[in-house]
């Protein structure tokens, strides 16, 4: 079994729009449905659990019902961090599916991760146990504690962006999650799965990421992210540059997808 996690949680301040940035159409669907959609029509995903704000329950089941969105299994309300909302979710996956399923953590709000990097997490995670999406970093990294001085500049050719998916086996990310659980700071400085099971000493495998996952959340990014669209649909339609023909050969495509 093959399970997506999406969690949609946040209420975008930082976007500054009047709804959450998960809701904002863009292309005429809102963001959070350009991305159910990657795993809706990805033939290896088996379901989708959707963690959202409790405020927007009824609407998300509203467009999922619209969309079709047949491989929806539950609509959850989040917590009160994104960590605590996927730990709704992945309970109520465990609930009704095997433990040793795939479980595929996204965000929301990156609605173009491609269908060979869902596919690669899939394979990494049966023959490694988990999986990291991530790309390489093309600036230089600093890193400053007071945010005035530089103290530290890792090597740029040893930098790399974590994104999303972050993918595991069912019941061992519930395991990791409740050890933070049990901890008097819980989820404090846990920003991922990843740094989850890093502070648990649990090593995590890298899978390459598509440089256009982008995570949707501030003005800048609603523009970039209708540019990736148009350029996919001039793909579509007048067949520009190869990657469509190279997705459509990748494990997982599907014709009625992106």
């Amino acid at each position: 079994m093959n399970i997506a996690i999406i969690f949609a949680g946040g209420s975008g301040v930082r976007m500054g729009a009047g709804i959450p940035k998960q809701f904002l159409e863009i292309n005429g669907k809102p963001v959070i449905i350009h991305t159910l959609q990657l795993f809706q029509y990805h033939r290896e995903i088996d379901k989708i659990y959707v963690s959202i704000i409790a405020d927007y329950l009824d609407y998300m089941q509203e467009l999922a019902d619209e969309y079709r969105l047949s491989k929806v299994a539950a609509i959850l309300p989040g917590g009160a961090t994104a960590q605590d909302s996927i730990y709704n979710a992945l309970k109520r996956a465990e609930a009704e599916n095997p433990a040793d399923s795939v479980v595929l953590i996204h965000d929301g709000v990156r609605p173009f991760v491609s269908r060979s990097v869902i596919s690669e997490n899939i394979r990494a995670v049966r023959e490694y146990g988990n999986a990291i999406t991530c790309t390489s970093c093309y600036e230089t990294v600093l890193i400053s504690r007071d945010g005035e001085t530089v103290e530290e500049l890792p090597l740029r050719k040893n930098s790399y962006t974590a994104q999303a998916p972050q993918s595991f086996r069912l019941g061992e990310i519930i395991a990791a999650h409740d050890v933070v659980r049990a901890r008097p700071e819980r989820y404090e400085n846990m920003v991922d799965a990843c740094s989850i099971i890093r502070s648990q000493g649990i090593t995590a495998h890298m899978v390459q990421g598509n440089r256009g996952n982008i995570k949707v959340t501030t003005p800048e990014d609603v523009y970039m992210f209708r540019a990736l669209l148009q350029y996919k649909e001039n793909e579509q339609a007048f067949g520009l540059g190869l990657t469509n023909r190279i997705e459509s050969r990748m494990p997982g495509a599907d014709q009625n997808g992106m």
